[in-house]
């Protein structure tokens, strides 16, 4: 659809001088809908712009403290306005529940409380309707122990499903006790492997114990989760998956011990002998010979988790090896910690920069593509961790994090909230607020240990920058009760952060200066110089600056120069004397300042 300056003009920020208007529609209203370097040829999904939903905290629609199915139905026309053209939704398939849906019990049907198969296929149309395409998560390291296919497989060692997880008799510990197999900590704390009564076996799971990894060297195991996760759900007309912890699926057989790198603990990390194996390649090439070659242009993006190895990654997503389209690295959004854990350091700027960069240049001369994302549901809200959540603050530097994510290289994706600048949890919440079975676990083993009070104050401010219930906080719709997110006499599933009053989508839609306008207004340059901002060549020009990232995104002669100030305080800046045939486009700020960045300013030249 062609755009006009009257649909942006609701979205102005004042530039400094006589212009009036915001500079980008003054001096490039010719390009609205029809720029130099609008959309490619190139597969639909790398121009997208992904909203990605977690289901159980969106929107409720009918009373029962829950996020459902027809409340993302119900917002679809939300989605389209902000600017996304594809929605990922989170599992919403049959589960216990033991870790917020990443624990399926039947890939087939809908957790009840989210709505039926028939409400799926309504919002697969929906969105077919309205021109937005949908995802689907592809949760298939491991499945939930309630699954039918574990039941069976624990039932006996002779069942015909034996060995579709991962059995081992155990070893004897040195205290002469049964022990499990082999030293491997499991993600969420504790042993890898739990004992099973029933089998009489232990069995793996790198996650919770109630989440048993699935043996992918089983043929009939693995043919067995392209019919019920991939096809059953592409045959209703899904565009792709979001592939959950795909660099793990295979684990080596002989189940060797981890190298002791956490001397103090009894539980190693065992990731070097499971994580990117060799085989693992050759079961994305499986999956993509026998589902998704039959399926058209899907989009299929994975998680490369703790993966830094650009080599690696393009093993997974080089255009000639088909195996998917692209991957999320965690280098930049974790920064100073590993997921799902609790030790979090210190960072700079410098720091950020460096794997910010290497990811932006992956794509440069390869057959590779790459995401950009900022939030999502396994991570704390972007303007907490690197930003300022201060009220003085908040709007500036989520409009700073807006512009440095929105002009990235690859397919962009946002997650819910984000756009109206949600923040973190307050501190003053105490920890039974925290739903996540990763947090209480930590929690749970700390109380446990007799840990002392300094160890717990460290602990409590960890879990209050990092821990994933910070992005499952209730959507923000509006000032009323619960934010809008469900009825005013319903209990919510989870606390809604108690800024709603401030931070809500009803409040920043009359608000064309506000976070969302500004977000809106980014994707639409966006979409007006994709080529630049998703296909351009990256160069910093300022990479050891401590206060500020200055870079410069370029395609087919057409450039552009962005720079971020990330810190409270103005600082010193000029355009580079060899771009300033370029002109401001885009700025956070109502009117720039000559040779000074207000506080967490931002500014786009085109």
């Amino acid at each position: 659809m062609t755009r006009t300056i009257s649909s942006l003009s609701t979205l102005h920020l004042q530039s400094s001088g006589d212009q009036k208007g915001h500079p980008y529609m003054a001096a490039h209203a010719d390009k609205l809908g029809t720029s130099a370097s609008g959309r490619s040829n190139s597969p639909w999904w790398k121009d997208a712009v992904v909203y990605q939903i977690y289901p159980a905290s969106f929107k409720d629609s009918n009373g029962d403290g829950m996020g459902d199915l027809r409340g993302i139905i119900e917002s679809l026309d939300y989605i389209k306005s902000v600017g996304a053209d594809t929605i990922w939704v989170s599992p919403i398939f049959e589960s216990p529940q033991v870790d917020l849906g990443y624990d399926i019990s039947d890939y087939e049907k809908i957790h009840a409380p989210y709505g039926t198969v028939e409400d799926v296929e309504d919002l697969i149309h929906s969105c077919h309707a309205k021109g937005l395409r949908i995802l689907l998560d592809l949760v298939v390291n491991h499945t939930s122990d309630q699954h039918k296919w574990f039941i069976e497989s624990r039932s006996s060692r002779t069942n015909e499903k034996a060995d579709w997880y991962h059995w081992r008799d155990g070893k004897v510990g040195e205290d002469g006790k049964r022990a499990p197999p082999n030293n491997w900590r499991a993600n969420f704390g504790g042993s890898a492997w739990e004992w099973d009564d029933v089998r009489e076996q232990y069995y793996l799971h790198l996650f919770s114990p109630e989440m048993p990894d699935v043996n992918w060297s089983c043929l009939a195991a693995r043919e067995a989760i392209y019919a019920s996760a991939m096809r059953f759900w592409l045959d209703k007309g899904i565009d792709g998956f979001r592939i959950d912890t795909m660099t793990i699926y295979y684990k080596p057989l002989d189940f060797l011990d981890a190298p002791i790198s956490e001397p103090d603990s009894r539980w190693q990390p065992g990731w070097r002998q499971y994580r990117n194996n060799p085989a693992v390649f050759e079961i994305h090439s499986d999956m993509y010979s026998k589902v998704w070659s039959h399926y058209g242009d899907l989009l299929l993006v994975g998680e490369y988790g703790n993966t830094s190895d650009t080599s690696l990654a393009l093993k997974y997503c080089s255009a000639s090896a088909n195996r998917v389209g692209m991957g999320f690295q965690f280098e930049s959004a974790c920064l100073g910690y590993e997921m799902c854990r609790f030790k979090v350091d210190e960072w700079d700027l410098p720091a950020f920069k460096r794997p910010f960069a290497k990811w932006q240049q992956f794509i440069e001369g390869t057959d590779g593509w790459t995401s950009a994302f900022a939030e999502n549901h396994d991570l704390g809200r972007s303007v907490s961790r690197f930003g300022c959540d201060n009220p003085s603050f908040r709007q500036a530097s989520a409009k700073m994090l807006a512009t440095l994510q929105v002009t990235c290289t690859g397919t962009l994706f946002i997650y819910q909230g984000q756009e109206i600048g949600m923040t973190n949890i307050p501190s003053t919440w105490p920890i039974e607020e925290f739903k996540d079975i990763n947090t209480q676990r930590y929690w749970a083993e700390l109380v446990n240990s007799s840990a002392s009070e300094a160890e717990l104050v460290e602990a409590r401010r960890a879990v209050g920058l990092v821990a994933r219930d910070h992005s499952r906080t209730p959507m923000q719709w509006s000032a009323e009760s619960h934010g809008g997110f469900t009825t005013p006499n319903a209990n919510p599933w989870m606390r809604v952060n108690d800024n709603y009053v401030d931070i809500n989508v009803e409040a920043q839609s009359k608000q064309p200066n506000s976070v969302l306008g500004f977000w809106k207004l980014l994707l639409d340059v966006r979409r007006d110089y994709v080529k630049v901002f998703a296909h351009g060549t990256f160069r910093y020009i300022d990479v050891e600056n401590k206060q500020t990232i200055t870079y410069v995104k370029e395609y087919d002669g057409e450039q552009a120069l962005v720079v971020c100030n990330f810190t409270a305080s103005e600082q010193d800046w000029e355009i580079p004397e060899e771009l300033t045939s370029l002109k401001l486009a885009v700025c956070t700020e109502v009117k720039t300042v000559a040779g000074i960045l207000q506080p967490f300013e931002a500014r786009i030249y085109l």
